[in-house]
């Protein structure tokens, strides 16, 4: 299969870039002290005080952390795995190459509009360049007419499409209630906290949601375009179940209190939409034909 040199330039760039921020963001210690900040609605917020997060909340600084930590051990290498089998000719590992670009894309997506302003923006925005026109190389170069033929009669489609459908409207819950509670109430989120905005609402209700949704549709309609679009989601579920508990741990580590209600429903909810996802990208997988089927 003839493979795309263009895309296989980007990625090494995004794994370069990505390598970079993750390692000086985990790593970088300045000497710096916590610090309370008022917030422009009036709250109270700990800051980190230290290093590239030192401008960030406790919070988010210990989920960037977590972020990092997961980037450096088991995204990187995972994009290089699906790289190689992608430069074999393999759909496989086009598909999933696709999927951990588009955590590449999130990731940075979340850092340069979400993260407090610091030295390694232009950093940022480099990294979400990169993964953007990767993403979209990747996602363009699927011959989608040939794709039916690579897609065997066991195809779990009934279960791919409730799983989107769940983790859709499961999702949209999640992050709903939280702002709309605050709207009614006459109040920022908390987790806004020091921030005019939280990008991670952004990014999960019009676009990951949406996506979700229409994911589901697809698949139940054996649509080409739907299986590539169900790796990638799958993918993209799989590694954020493993960011979350990550972030989870280093945001504890940091002596956040997470309340037991909000480890079960919002944590345990992406823990477990991951678990789901993994036993649903192997049966995918196993059901895709791995011969060439990218111009």
């Amino acid at each position: 299969m003839k493979t795309s040199k263009s895309l296989i330039w980007l990625c090494a760039l995004v794994g370069l870039l990505a390598l970079v921020a993750s390692v000086t963001g985990l790593f970088w210690k300045d000497g710096g002290a916590r610090f309370t900040f008022t917030t422009l609605n009036g709250q109270e917020a700990q800051m980190y005080g230290e290093g590239l997060y030192r401008n960030d909340t406790v919070f988010t600084a210990g989920a960037f952390l977590g972020t990092d930590a997961v980037t450096i051990l088991a995204c990187i290498p995972f994009m290089i795995a699906a790289l190689l089998f992608y430069r074999r000719g393999s759909l496989r590992g086009g598909f999933l190459l696709l999927g951990v670009l588009s955590f590449f894309l999130y990731n940075s997506a979340s850092l340069a509009f979400g993260a407090a302003y610091n030295q390694f923006f232009l950093f940022y925005i480099a990294l979400f360049a990169a993964s953007l026109f990767a993403f979209i190389l990747a996602f363009t170069g699927i011959d989608y007419h040939n794709l039916p033929t690579r897609i065997m009669s066991g195809m779990p489609h009934r279960g791919l499409a409730v799983f989107f459908l769940v983790t859709g409207v499961v999702l949209a819950l999640i992050w709903l209630s939280d702002v709309v509670v605050a709207l009614v109430e006459g109040h920022a989120p908390v987790l806004v906290a020091s921030y005019t905005t939280m990008v991670t609402y952004v990014l999960d209700i019009g676009v990951i949601v949406p996506a979700l949704l229409v994911t589901q549709h697809l698949i139940r309609r054996r649509s080409p375009l739907g299986y590539p679009l169900a790796c990638t989601l799958l993918v993209l579920c799989t590694i954020i179940g493993v960011v979350v508990s990550a972030q989870t741990a280093v945001q504890i580590s940091l002596g956040v209190v997470l309340p037991p209600a909000q480890l079960a429903v919002m944590v345990g909810s992406f823990i477990l939409m991951g678990v789901f996802a993994i036993w649903l990208l192997v049966l995918l997988l196993r059901n895709t034909i791995d011969r060439s089927a990218l111009s």
